[in-house]
C-alpha cells in the first residue's frame, strides 16, 4: 500500500502534509510511527532563499522530567552510528553544532581541537583559538610552583585522588630567579613528593604527568596505529589535505550510492 499526500497552496503559512496526534495521557502515545525496509523517515527541503530550514526537526517542551528533543539510537552486529552527519558545500559547515554543554561517556575521536572564546583583548571583534595538546597516553598534566625552606626543601601536595587516577610519573622542574640546582628528592608517594634545592628558599615550577589507571581507561585503553578496515581503505578522513578530491573521502564512501538515491527519490516525490 502506497500513500503520496500534498498539501497545495502559497502563501506564509505553516501547512503540515502530514499530521499525527496521539496523546491518550501523559507519557504515552506515539504522533507517528513508520517502518522502512531501507529508511524510516526521509524529510527533506528544497530552499530557494536565505532563511533556517530544517530537514529534521525534534522538540520537546514542557515537563520537569528530561526531555530529548531527538533520540536516537542504532544496534546490529555490524557498525552502528546512532547519529550521522556530514556538510558541506557552504561558506560554513558543521557536521554537528551544539550550543550548549556536551557530555561523551565514551571515547572521542577527533582529527584536531581546539577551544574558542571571545578574544580577551578585543571580545566584540575577534575570536580567540588554542588547540588541545595531544599524546598517544591517555595522560593527565599537573603543574604548580613551590618554594623551598630555609634548608632548601619542599613538598609538593596533590590531589586525593592522584594516586588512584595515575601511574607512570614523569617530572619536570624549573628553578625561577636564581641560579640553583633542583632535584625530585622522594618520588610520589600517595599525594605528594618532594623537591629539594642547593640554596634556600629557591622558587621552584614544577610539572608532573600521569598515565591513567582508572577502571575505564583500563579497559577502553587508545590504541596508537590502527589498520582501516576493508570498506574504508583508499580513502581518507580529510583528503583534501593530501591534494585530493572530496570523492576521496570516508564520508563519500559512507554516504554510498544507494543512500544518495534518497535525494532522487523524494525530488520526485
Amino acid at each position: 500500500m502506497w500513500f503520496m499526500l500534498s498539501t497545495p497552496g502559497s502563501g506564509g503559512y505553516d501547512a503540515s502534509a502530514v499530521f499525527g496526534h496521539c496523546a491518550p495521557q501523559d507519557y504515552y502515545g506515539y504522533g507517528g510511527w513508520f517502518v522502512g525496509g531501507f529508511t524510516g523517515v526521509v524529510g527533506r527541503v528544497d530552499p530557494i532563499g536565505s532563511d533556517y530550514y530544517y530537514g529534521v526537526r525534534g522538540e520537546v517542551s514542557g515537563g520537569s522530567g528530561t526531555n530529548y528533543g531527538i533520540l536516537a539510537d542504532a544496534d546490529g552486529s555490524g557498525t552502528n552510528l546512532g547519529v550521522y552527519g556530514t556538510a558541506s558545500g557552504g561558506a560554513v559547515n558543521w557536521a554537528g553544532y551544539f550550543a550548549g554543554n556536551v557530555n561523551v561517556t565514551g571515547t572521542l575521536s577527533k582529527g584536531a581541537g581546539s577551544f574558542k572564546i571571545d578574544h580577551p583583548l578585543d571580545p566584540e571583534n575577534k575570536y580567540l583559538y588554542h588547540s588541545f595538546v595531544e599524546s598517544p597516553d591517555m595522560m593527565n598534566v599537573y603543574n604548580g610552583n613551590v618554594t623551598t625552606d630555609e634548608n632548601g626543601d619542599a613538598i609538593v601536595q596533590l590531589p586525593e585522588y592522584f594516586s588512584a587516577l595515575n601511574k607512570d610519573f614523569r617530572y619536570q622542574l624549573t628553578v625561577i630567579g636564581q641560579f640553583a640546582q633542583a632535584i625530585v628528592s622522594e618520588e610520589i608517594n600517595g599525594t605528594q613528593f618532594s623537591i629539594k634545592t642547593d640554596e634556600p628558599r629557591v622558587k621552584v615550577s614544577w610539572q608532573v604527568t600521569g598515565i591513567r589507571k582508572d577502571a575505564f581507561a583500563e579497559d577502553n585503553r587508545i590504541q596508537v596505529e590502527v589498520d582501516k578496515p576493508v570498506k574504508e581503505r583508499g580513502f581518507y578522513l580529510h583528503p583534501k589535505a593530501y591534494g585530493l578530491s572530496e570523492e576521496k573521502g570516508i564520508e563519500s564512501n559512507v554516504l554510498s550510492d544507494k543512500t544518495r538515491k534518497i535525494k532522487g527519490k523524494a525530488g520526485r516525490l
